[in-house]
């Protein structure tokens, strides 16, 4: 699977009639979804042509002059050569929707309280629905973890809570006072404890960044890479038994 916070290939999708079912071309629609991606401050990925990635949020949307308005790093490499680019896709997740939209006309806005990066209001966006698969909530008291070190900072050692998890993938949750990890990081060699019979190894690669229920942290949603065979039997068997007794549950 596709890094989830690189665009889609639209241009490969097929015909304008394949698209137009997540395809959105209202002006009050599309400013609805920017203005919830404004509240909820969720993390949003600028990408670029040659693999160039830039994390942010919207701040502000300015219908009358038809302009948008991100946080931004002016020292912060990837974001100064996205912007002399001008091919800006950007990628953001609402729960389990996915949103993609062109960035046009980015421009670097520099002023005494710091910088800002101005576009105008895309013209249109893609909504897709993130693939579905069987997800078991972990319950609290269990402790499921996952322990790894800190990708740029190796002396760090995490232990976190393992918040869901399903045969592609797991969420965690990491505390808020522990240094940031950007969408697209690579992790190699993560303990995975789920129960007393279920632990195994596997690299995670991070895909989106939310927040957490409570205020708890932030909620990192990953995907499993470089999974052996064998620890891919025992997450299924621990899958399939969390089915079971939710069916026995239901039954009941």
């Amino acid at each position: 699977m596709s890094q989830d916070t690189r665009p889609a290939a639209l241009d490969d999708s097929g015909s304008a009639a394949a698209l137009a079912d997540f395809r959105i071309s209202s002006p009050p629609e599309i400013m609805r979804w920017l203005q919830q991606l404004r509240e909820s401050s969720v993390p949003v990925i600028l990408n670029g042509p040659d693999g160039q990635s830039y994390c942010t949020t919207l701040w502000t949307t300015d219908t009358a002059n038809q302009r948008m308005t991100f946080s931004a790093d002016e020292q912060h490499l990837q974001l100064q050569q996205l912007v002399d680019n001008d091919e800006v896709v950007a990628v953001a997740y609402l729960d389990n929707v996915k949103l993609q939209f062109d960035v046009r006309q980015p421009v670097l806005v520099r002023g005494a309280q710091g910088c800002a990066l101005q576009a105008q209001l895309p013209r249109e966006m893609f909504r897709f629905q993130r693939r579905s698969s069987f997800r078991v909530r972990t319950a609290e008291r269990s402790g499921p973890v996952a322990q790894l070190r800190h990708p740029s900072m190796p002396e760090m050692m995490l232990k976190l809570r393992i918040m869901d998890v399903s045969i592609g993938g797991c969420s965690l949750r990491m505390p808020k006072d522990t240094p940031p990890l950007q969408p697209g990081t690579r992790v190699q060699r993560v303990l995975v404890e789920l129960d007393t019979d279920t632990r195994f190894h596997s690299g995670l690669l991070l895909h989106h960044i939310g927040s957490s229920p409570g205020g708890h942290g932030v909620r990192l949603g990953c995907e499993w890479v470089d999974m052996e065979a064998a620890a891919q039997r025992l997450l299924q068997r621990f899958i399939d038994g969390a089915q079971k007794r939710r069916r026995f549950l239901t039954l009941a």
